[in-house]
C-alpha cells in the first residue's frame, strides 16, 4: 500500500456564467501528503475546500496543475456530506456494492456493520435509518475497500454534537485499526483538532493554503475540551 499523494495545482478558475467573468478559486497550491497521515483541510465556508478534494479524488479535472500519487492506480473512496445510500438496497447491500463480486473483502461486510454499531440494521433499507445511523453505515463502505486514501467532505456536518461526537470516535478507531491517508475537509475547528495529524487552513481569493500545522496534541487527551481549545488557538490563533 502506498497512500503519499503530490499535489501540485497551479489554478483553478470556475468558467464565464450568464455573462459573468471567469471566477479563479484556487491559486498555487503544493503539497505533499504521507501515507497514513490524517490531513484536515479548513477554511471559511466556500474558500475551495471541496474543490480541492474534488481535484484530488479526479471528479473536477478542469484546472492547472496534477495530482500523483506513489502508486499507479491507488484505490481511493469519496465520503460524501450526504450518505448516499441507494433507497433501494438494504445497509448490507449499499456497502457490498463497493466490492466487485465474490471478492475476498466481502467477508469483513459483518464485523465492520459491529465495528459501527449496525449488525441489527443489516438488512433494514436506509429510509428506515436515522442520519445518523446512515453516516455509520457510509464510514462502513468508507473503509470496506482498504483504501489507500480516503476523501471526506464534512461527512459529520448538520449532526447534533453527541452524535456527531460518536461518530468522530467511531472513525477515529476505524482508523487505528486500519490507517489509512485521510483528507477531510471541514469548517469546524474543534472537529479539526480533535481528528487531524494535521491541519491546513485555506484562504484568500483565489484560495492558497495560508498555514500547515502539526496537531501535538496527543491522542489520548482529545476527548478533553480545553485541551482541545487550548491546541486550537496555537494553531489558528
Amino acid at each position: 500500500m502506498s497512500g503519499n499523494v503530490h499535489i501540485r495545482v497551479a489554478g483553478k478558475t470556475w468558467p464565464a456564467v450568464g455573462g459573468r467573468p471567469r471566477q479563479p478559486v484556487l491559486g498555487e497550491i503544493n503539497l505533499d501528503i504521507k501515507e497514513g497521515s490524517f490531513v484536515v483541510l479548513t477554511g471559511p465556508s466556500g474558500c475551495g475546500k471541496s474543490t480541492l478534494l474534488n481535484i484530488v479524488a479526479g471528479l473536477d479535472r478542469d484546472y492547472s496543475g496534477s495530482v500523483n500519487f506513489d502508486r499507479a492506480d491507488p484505490a481511493l473512496t469519496y465520503v460524501f456530506q450526504s450518505p448516499r445510500l441507494l433507497p433501494w438496497r438494504t445497509v448490507y447491500e449499499n456497502i457490498s456494492l463497493a466490492l466487485p463480486e465474490n471478492d475476498p473483502r466481502l467477508a469483513r461486510i459483518p464485523e465492520l456493520l459491529e465495528r459501527v454499531g449496525l449488525s441489527e440494521a443489516a438488512d433494514v433499507y436506509p429510509e428506515r435509518l436515522s442520519l445518523g445511523m446512515q453516516r455509520r453505515a457510509s464510514l462502513a463502505r468508507g473503509f470496506v475497500c482498504d483504501p489507500d486514501v480516503l476523501l471526506m467532505d464534512e461527512p459529520f456536518v448538520s449532526l447534533d454534537d453527541p452524535t456527531a461526537t460518536g461518530l468522530r470516535r467511531l472513525l477515529m478507531d476505524l482508523w487505528r485499526r486500519r490507517p489509512t491517508t485521510v483528507l477531510f475537509v471541514t469548517h469546524d475547528r474543534n472537529e479539526a483538532v480533535a481528528l487531524g495529524t494535521r491541519i491546513l487552513c485555506m484562504g484568500g481569493t483565489p484560495a492558497t493554503v495560508v498555514s500547515d500545522t502539526a496537531v501535538t496534541l496527543e491522542r489520548d487527551r482529545r476527548a478533553d475540551r480545553e485541551a482541545v481549545l487550548v491546541e486550537q488557538r496555537r494553531i489558528f490563533g
